[in-house]
């Protein structure tokens, strides 16, 4: 089974408010086996400045970014290296928040079928009330993360590789039973995307509620005849016929 890590940095908590990625990191495992020369790593300029505040945490600022292409750029060949993967996620719908929206603003087909692990969901379960944010959980499973100054995408999709190897069974094949992966619309959903399964749930309601209409010939002639008297009167082709 194929498992791809993936991680984002952004330039703040809300893409509905504005906010952009400026790095996404990924790495794949597969065989139980982190497979350090399979990776996809991108700078990206988010259109906009990034917050000091943000550059803080993880050291990219304007001048980093602004010779990287947006998104819409590199989102096939991102597409094109998870395609037939399970992603694993530190936290699915802050991540996927970003590049779901990003997908839907630049008109490319999203994500939203592709399963998700959602390790933050994992780990309370297996540690109720207790810290389990990514660093926490390092140190936990003793892994060294000595080489991690700042927060990375590509740094961090590595570390999340490590720890979701140990918190399901080390290099034994034992995927854990609360380790289900989900459709990736399960975690968010964009307001594109709610709006038409909104729909299909109405459309669905509708016509479970209301019996077939049967029309008789009378009905049918009727009909035909008030359109002919639209397109006369309006000097235009029915639109209903």
């Amino acid at each position: 089974m194929r498992f791809v890590m993936l991680d984002t940095e952004t330039t703040g908590l809300s893409p509905q408010g504005g906010d952009r990625m400026v790095e996404i990191g990924a790495i794949e495992v597969s065989q139980r086996r982190i497979q350090r020369e399979k990776v996809y790593h991108r700078f990206i300029n988010p259109g906009r400045s990034i917050p000091d505040v943000v550059v803080r945490i993880h050291g990219i600022d304007d001048a980093k970014v602004k010779n990287e292409p947006p998104f819409s750029e590199i989102a096939d060949d991102f597409l094109n290296f998870i395609e037939g993967a399970t992603l694993v996620i530190h936290n699915a719908p802050f991540d996927l928040g970003f590049i779901m929206y990003e997908l839907a603003h630049a008109g490319i087909s999203n994500m939203g079928d592709i399963p998700v692990i959602d390790t933050l969901s994992l780990a309370r379960n297996r540690h109720p009330n207790q810290r389990n944010s990514l660093d926490a959980l390092a140190d936990r499973y003793g892994i060294d993360r000595a080489h991690r100054v700042l927060h990375g995408a590509l740094l961090d999709a590595e570390l999340l590789a490590e720890v979701y190897l140990a918190m399901t069974g080390g290099n034994q094949f034992s995927l854990a039973m609360d380790a289900v992966a989900q459709p990736a619309t399960s975690f968010v959903q964009i307001p594109e995307i709610r709006r038409v399964n909104d729909e299909k749930i109405e459309t669905a309601r509708l016509v479970q509620q209301h019996e077939t209409l049967h029309v008789n010939r009378n009905d049918e002639q009727a009909h035909q005849q008030m359109m002919q008297r639209i397109a006369k009167e309006s000097g235009k082709p029915a639109l209903w016929i």
